[in-house]
């Protein structure tokens, strides 16, 4: 079970389907790994092909095997629209540590509806043995030959 840091690069989307008949999307992502959810600035300019560069950290304390990631449209009047999803399998991230920018599939409803890139970098963990033989315990290793 890999434990660490794992950090997503949520880079760009385009061929984002519209969901407003008006106007242009207003995109931004809801990333959940785990129990932790993340969500990005919206890209309120760029319409079906959205920039964010942004960078989302989570912690990897348990068994977990996709990233979620559900692109949203902004709306100012009414809940927000649901543009797709895409699940983003970790296991390579956590062998290999990094995955460059990779584009993903956005789907709706089993609809392909455009791509999403996602870069990933995994830190590994150094879990720390609690055995007490080895450690070093704040400078004191043993008290009894500093009393003989």
């Amino acid at each position: 079970m890999p434990q660490g840091t794992l950090e997503v690069v949520l880079v760009d989307a385009n061929g984002l389907e519209s969901t407003d008949f008006l106007s242009s999307t207003d995109a931004y992502a809801i990333i959940k790994c785990q129990d932790q959810e993340k969500t990005s600035k919206v890209a309120s300019v760029e319409g079906s092909s959205p920039t964010w560069n942004e960078t989302f950290m989570f912690s990897i304390s348990k068994d977990v095997k996709e990233l979620k990631i559900r692109i949203m449209d902004k709306d100012t009047i009414g809940a927000d629209d649901f543009v797709g999803e895409v699940i983003v399998p970790l296991e390579a991230a956590f062998e290999a540590e990094r995955v460059p920018t990779t584009m993903y599939n956005v789907v709706k409803d089993g609809t392909l509806c455009g791509g999403l890139n996602v870069s990933l970098k995994f830190t590994h963990q150094n879990v720390r043995s609690r055995g007490f033989s080895n450690e070093d315990l704040g400078g004191w290793k043993s008290s009894s030959s500093a009393m003989d």
